[in-house]
């Protein structure tokens, strides 16, 4: 069993500030990070405005968690949802959180909550501040979560950090004496430096793909055993 798989995520949904419209492909990447053993949906079910994520509840066995909006302006959700989390986190059951939202009041329990020695893991439109994907361990786009239509060219997103920088830096970082750096460590220190870096952000569904195709990137294959390994160096 990988480390990934063994890991116990509590997966809180903002359900005021995240679309239902991804929920499947939502639930089908926090498996690829871990197990979830907690799924809770925050929100007034009381009105129409979550009629779409009501359809998901019981197909995905995701507990919906009533909060009233008591005062008109005042986000009780947040209330909720950031009380919730952090029982979890003292109640000692759970490894990680994934914490489903772009709203930014999320940024200093994401924060409290890598303190703590958790994984945070993060998952939200596009427009999620700043300062909450870099609180985040990493940060997963819906955009790059919806299925394109068949024959489609994969989602790539706009308004990206430039990626011939990010992949400079970290091959500068990484690099053995002959220029070439192991990919699997590029891969981490731009991981680690740049939560929202997804090779999907870019029209790739990996990183070694994404090398390939770049031309600036010279890609060397060394096999060992059954094993390849990817090392790759900027081209002169």
């Amino acid at each position: 069993m990988s480390l990934s798989e063994s890991l116990r995520l509590a997966v809180l949904i903002d359900a005021d500030n995240a679309s239902s419209s991804v929920v499947q492909e939502l639930l089908q990447e926090v498996a690829t990070l871990g197990t979830a053993t907690v799924k809770r949906a925050y929100g007034d079910w009381t009105t129409s405005n979550l009629s779409g994520w009501k359809n998901h509840l019981h197909k995905h066995a995701i507990q919906p968690i009533q909060q009233f909006a008591y005062t008109q302006g005042k986000n009780s959700t947040d209330s909720a949802f950031i009380i919730d989390a952090m029982d979890l986190l003292y109640a000692g059951n759970v490894d990680g959180f994934c914490i489903v939202s772009s709203d930014s009041d999320f940024t200093r329990l994401a924060t409290r909550l890598r303190e703590a020695g958790k994984h945070v893991y993060g998952l939200g439109e596009r427009k999620a501040p700043e300062a909450f994907r870099a609180a985040c361990e990493k940060f997963v786009f819906f955009e790059v979560l919806k299925k394109p239509a068949q024959n489609a060219a994969p989602v790539a997103i706009e308004d990206l950090p430039d990626l011939k920088e990010i992949l400079t830096q970290a091959i500068e970082a990484k690099a053995r004496e002959n220029g070439f750096a192991p990919l699997s460590a590029v891969g981490s220190y731009i991981q680690k430096n740049h939560t929202s870096f997804d090779p999907r952000n870019y029209g790739f569904a990996k990183l070694s793909t994404l090398v390939r195709d770049v031309p600036y990137i010279e890609v060397k294959e060394v096999p060992s055993g059954e094993v390849l390994h990817i090392y790759i160096r900027m081209k002169a």
